[in-house]
């Protein structure tokens, strides 16, 4: 079993930014495909970027989020970040971690095998 917790979450001013962590124990997800998506209220959870288990494969974003945010990983720390630039109030929302066994990217919730608790954006206007 993997546990995925997530952290860095708050209240920033729209133009901020925010880095968010999620940081996996129970076994190594070195070799897992990494994501962040969001909710927002009244929302359906939705995809905001993915890293492949090398990097190899690439990178996903979200095009409500091409040139803000930054998804990265570091193996050695069991630790997947997404960096958020630029935030603005639509941006606000429920962050989750979400680690994936299959290796090439994917965009689809149901295909991500293990979530964290979420924490929460709130950008102000």
């Amino acid at each position: 079993q993997v546990q995925l917790v997530e952290s860095g979450g708050g209240l920033v001013q729209a133009g901020g930014s925010l880095r968010l962590s999620c940081t996996a124990s129970g076994r190594t997800v070195s070799s897992y495909t990494m994501a962040w998506f969001r909710q927002a209220p009244g929302k359906e959870r939705e995809i905001v970027a993915a890293v492949s288990w090398t990097g190899t494969y690439g990178t996903y974003y979200a095009d409500s989020v091409k040139g803000r945010f930054t998804i990265s990983r570091d193996h050695a720390k069991n630790t997947v970040y997404l960096q958020m630039n630029s935030l603005k109030p639509e941006d606000m929302a429920v962050y989750y971690c979400a680690a994936s066994t299959l290796r090439y990217l994917q965009v689809v919730s149901t295909l991500y095998d293990y979530w964290g608790q979420g924490t929460q954006v709130t950008v102000s206007s």
